[in-house]
C-alpha cells in the first residue's frame, strides 16, 4: 500500500493507493481539506487524517510500501525540508520527511509539485515508455519537471526546471517576479494580465468586449473566461491566446534545443485550450527550434487529468525506496 500527501496553498489531500502491476496506481481512498496555519498544526491534521484512512481500511503502518509528499517549492528533497514556499507562508525550514518518517516509520520522499507530476506522467500517464520527458505545469504558474535519461533530474540545489523564470521579452505580463517571463506570458495569471491590458484598451475607446462589460470587471478576468470566449469565436479572446501561443512556442523551442526531449507534456490550461494554442505554437517551434530536435519531440496534454495531484504524491511513494 502507498500513502501520499499533496500539500498546496489553499488545500491539502491525503491519498491511499495500491500498486496494480503495469496499470496505473489504484486510488483506494482520499480525504481533502483546506490548508490552515500554523504549519505544524496543519501537518498534525494531515497525519491524523492519514491514520484514520489507514484504520478505515485495516492497514497497519508496517504494510505501507512507501510514502510520498508533493508540495510547492522551494524545498530540499535531499534534506527533506520544505524551505519557504510563497503559497505557504510560515512554512519555513519544515523537516517534513523527518516528521513523517518518525510518525509512520516508513521511508518518505519529498519533491516539488512539478517534479512529482513529471514522475506521475512518466510512470503512468502520457510519458509512459519514454526516457526523456518534460512536464510543464502551465496552470496558475509555469514550472517544469524533468525526466532525463530515465531519471528525475532536480539539479544541484533542487531548482532545476524553474522555467517560468526565463525571460522571453523585455516587457510583458509579470510572472515569477519578472516582466516578460515564460510564466508571465504562459500561465493563468499571465493570460489574465494580458487580457486586462487588451480589454482595457478596447473599453477606453468605447468598444464593446463580449466577455467583459466594464472596467470594473477587469479584475474578474481569468484564463478560463478568455478561453471560453475564444472557443465561442470572440476575435479579441482568440488574439490573446494567439499571443500566449507565440511565447509558448518560443519557450518550448528553448527547452527542445537544450534538452532534446522525446515528449513535452503540458497540464491544466493546455488541456483546456489546446485547439487555441497548437497552430501558432507549432509555427513558432518549426521556425525557432533545431529541426533535429523538434522533429523527434511530441507535445501532448497531461494524460492523468484531474487525478494528477493524487497520482503525483503516490508516484513519489513508489520511488521512495529506490
Amino acid at each position: 500500500m502507498l500513502l501520499g500527501f499533496d500539500i498546496g496553498g489553499t488545500k491539502c489531500a491525503v491519498v491511499l493507493g495500491k500498486l496494480t502491476g503495469d496499470d496505473p496506481i489504484e486510488i483506494v481512498d482520499k480525504v481533502a481539506m483546506p490548508t490552515v496555519q500554523p504549519p505544524l498544526g496543519m501537518i498534525n491534521i494531515l497525519f491524523i487524517a492519514a491514520e484514520r484512512l489507514l484504520a478505515k481500511h485495516n492497514i497497519a503502518n508496517a504494510q505501507l510500501d512507501g510514502i510520498g509528499i508533493s508540495c510547492g517549492g522551494p524545498l530540499s528533497s535531499k534534506k527533506g525540508l520544505i524551505l519557504s514556499p510563497p503559497n505557504l507562508p510560515g512554512w519555513d525550514n519544515i523537516p517534513m520527511v523527518e516528521l513523517t518518517e518518525k510518525r509512520f516509520g516508513k521511508k518518505t520522499l519529498l519533491q516539488n509539485d512539478a517534479n512529482a507530476c513529471a514522475v506521475a506522467e512518466w510512470k503512468y500517464g502520457a510519458g509512459k515508455g519514454y526516457e526523456n520527458v518534460i512536464f510543464l505545469t502551465f496552470g496558475t504558474g509555469m514550472g517544469a519537471g524533468l525526466i532525463l535519461n530515465g531519471r528525475l533530474y532536480s539539479g544541484t540545489s533542487d531548482f532545476a526546471g524553474e522555467v517560468g523564470h526565463l525571460r522571453l521579452s523585455d516587457m510583458g505580463p509579470v510572472g515569477f517576479g519578472k516582466s516578460g517571463s515564460f510564466e508571465g506570458w504562459c500561465s493563468g495569471g499571465g493570460i489574465a494580465q494580458l487580457a486586462q491590458i487588451k480589454v482595457r484598451e478596447r473599453l477606453q475607446v468605447g468598444e464593446k468586449v463580449s466577455f467583459c462589460e466594464s472596467l470594473d470587471d477587469l479584475p474578474k478576468l481569468t484564463a478560463r473566461i478568455v478561453a471560453e470566449a475564444a472557443h465561442n469565436g470572440d476575435e479579441l479572446a482568440i488574439d490573446i491566446y494567439n499571443t500566449c501561443a507565440e511565447y509558448l512556442g518560443r519557450g518550448l523551442s528553448l527547452l527542445i534545443d537544450i534538452l532534446n526531449p522525446e515528449v513535452i507534456i503540458m497540464g491544466s490550461i493546455y488541456g483546456r485550450a489546446k485547439s487555441l494554442l497548437d497552430t501558432r505554437m507549432m509555427q513558432v517551434i518549426e521556425r525557432e527550434a533545431y529541426i533535429g530536435s523538434h522533429s523527434v519531440c511530441k507535445i501532448v496534454p497531461a494524460g492523468l487529468g484531474e487525478s494528477i495531484g493524487d497520482m503525483a504524491a503516490l508516484s513519489l511513494a513508489v520511488l521512495s525506496n529506490d
